[in-house]
């Protein structure tokens, strides 16, 4: 069966939305943070390790898929899910963030077409092409549980007129690809583009629902020189165009502050590769902001990085031993640091449904905030 959302309260003071996404693995509350495994794995840690940290969906990468080890290999595994041995909802993103990332400024307009999106492989040089109905069909075979319209991913300094155009091409990539989509079992989502503007947002959202996709994405958020201002925003601006009844994703974020944002602003699932990123270069999260484990101040620290935190990480090991792993460059440390970011980001938004529960959650981000800014670290 496809995936179903089901609303079942919305906070009385905000937009926020506690709800339930029933999937062929089971069913998982919303709000929801999504880890990441690029290349079908979160990288240094097994399916199971990522399973104790409570996770529900996990993503994983077209792009990357695609070029190795192939669509067609993971097919013949039997799917992802079986490919990586993970027993719980997979969403494949569409390549597009990835691709455009690889096209030069300076080639942007011979790259880009109606037809498709050329761009050069990140491993041996080699021309691509991907198109909507290819990467389309690429994650029918991936047979992810969610699958990700092909749309164009602007930059952050694109102005009104690019950013009107490419609005109007993402609309017409997501009928392109959702004709082809053939895959009984796999939801489909279509993403909103536009940038910080109202119109271009409305226009984008009201079309994109009009082509009726099982679930919706907010993307265009979270790039480079982006501030938080424009970010919440499109989010405001894509919101209120969306249905009730579908999911509602925000697409790369992974910042504490900015989950929580999203949530009061009415998402309901999230993504970022953050938690795992910054675990390799020895930072943790925590509810006084991140530290950095290379701090010669936790040489002897004999504690947890949270001694509230229930992670396999924060119950086990000390601040002590994991810088030392990080300073003489261990892979564990990068591991054990991931599992308590990424446990992190999902208790957070345990703590987020509990607060929509309430009926408090501007209290709870008043008092996280209050707590997270606290300059006690690095």
């Amino acid at each position: 069966m496809k995936i179903k959302y089901n609303l079942l309260k919305t906070e009385k003071n905000t937009k926020a939305r506690l709800g339930i996404i029933d999937t062929n693995y089971g069913s998982y509350e919303t709000p929801m943070f999504m880890p990441v495994g690029t290349r079908a794995a979160l990288k240094g840690l097994t399916t199971e390790q990522v399973k104790q940290c409570n996770a529900g969906i996990i993503l994983a990468n077209t792009y990357h898929l695609w070029l190795r080890p192939g669509e067609d290999v993971i097919d013949h595994a039997g799917g992802l899910h079986k490919f990586m041995n993970y027993d719980g909802p997979i969403l494949t993103d569409s390549g597009g963030f990835q691709v455009f990332s690889l096209i030069k400024e300076k080639d942007k307009d011979k790259s880009i077409t109606e037809e498709y999106v050329q761009f050069k492989s990140h491993i041996d040089g080699k021309t691509l092409l991907l198109s909507p109905e290819l990467s389309i069909k690429i994650q029918n075979k991936l047979d992810s549980d969610i699958a990700m319209s092909f749309d164009e991913c602007p930059p952050a300094s694109a102005d009104y007129d690019y950013l009107k155009n490419s609005v109007e091409r993402t609309i017409r990539w997501a009928k392109r690809g959702k004709a082809v989509h053939n895959n009984p079992n796999q939801a489909l989502f279509g993403i909103v583009q536009g940038g910080p503007y109202e119109d271009l947002r409305k226009y984008s959202a009201t079309e994109t629902v009009k082509i009726d996709f099982d679930g919706y994405s907010i993307g265009g958020v979270a790039n480079d020189g982006e501030s938080k201002e424009d970010m919440y925003k499109a989010i405001d601006y894509s919101v209120c165009y969306l249905p009730e009844d579908k999911v509602r994703y925000l697409m790369g974020v992974g910042d504490p502050i900015d989950i929580i944002e999203g949530v009061i602003r009415g998402v309901d699932i999230f993504d970022c590769v953050l938690p795992t990123r910054i675990a390799r270069h020895g930072q943790a999260f925590t509810k006084h902001g991140k530290i950095n484990l290379h701090n010669a101040k936790f040489i002897e620290d004999f504690t947890p990085i949270d001694q509230e935190c229930d992670c396999y990480t924060c119950t086990h090991y000390t601040k002590s031993y994991l810088r030392h792993l990080i300073t003489v460059g261990e892979s564990l440390g990068g591991s054990l640091l991931s599992i308590h970011n990424i446990r992190f980001l999902i208790k957070l938004t345990e703590d987020l449904r509990k607060a929509i529960k309430e009926n408090n959650i501007l209290e709870y981000r008043d008092n996280f905030i209050k707590n997270y800014n606290k300059k006690n670290t690095d």
